[in-house]
């Protein structure tokens, strides 16, 4: 896992990164659209109840974001944020499995990129007037 904590006066946000996981980006993308936007409190319990093997990579790379955000920038985790969640295409590395008769089946395993950045909702000014901010502020009480 790769950290970037990147502290402003404007904004303070946590950038956890983690490259060449081995799976997928379609099986990831489905579990991070899933919480990408919500508040870290919410995003942990969507990944501890959720079925699919994806989560718990993500899962990790979360808890890690929410202690670097407590210990090194002294935020409080409640007032934490998914503001930006992506997942990008790794290295496929190809390997051949033997079949029948001489042939052969290419096998491609695939690996990804994740990135998830938290911010801080008191510190948020340019997106004071979004109404979907002020609803998930609203819906979550924080």
């Amino acid at each position: 896992m790769n950290i970037k904590i990147s502290k402003n006066k404007r904004n303070t946000e946590v950038r956890v990164l983690a490259k060449n996981l081995k799976m997928s980006t379609q099986k990831m993308r489905r579990v991070i659209d899933q919480i990408r936007g919500c508040s870290y409190a919410q995003a942990y319990t969507l990944l501890k109840l959720m079925p699919y093997r994806a989560c718990y990579p993500i899962f990790q790379l979360l808890c890690s974001a929410g202690a670097n955000a407590k210990n090194n920038l002294g935020l409080k985790e409640k007032f934490l944020f998914i503001s930006r969640a992506e997942v990008n295409e790794g290295t496929v590395s190809k390997k051949y499995q033997i079949r029948a008769k001489g042939r052969s089946f290419r096998i491609k395993k695939k690996t990804c990129h994740i990135t998830i950045v938290l911010k801080e909702l008191s510190n948020l000014i340019e997106f004071e007037n979004s109404e979907n901010l002020k609803r998930k502020i609203s819906q979550y009480g924080t």
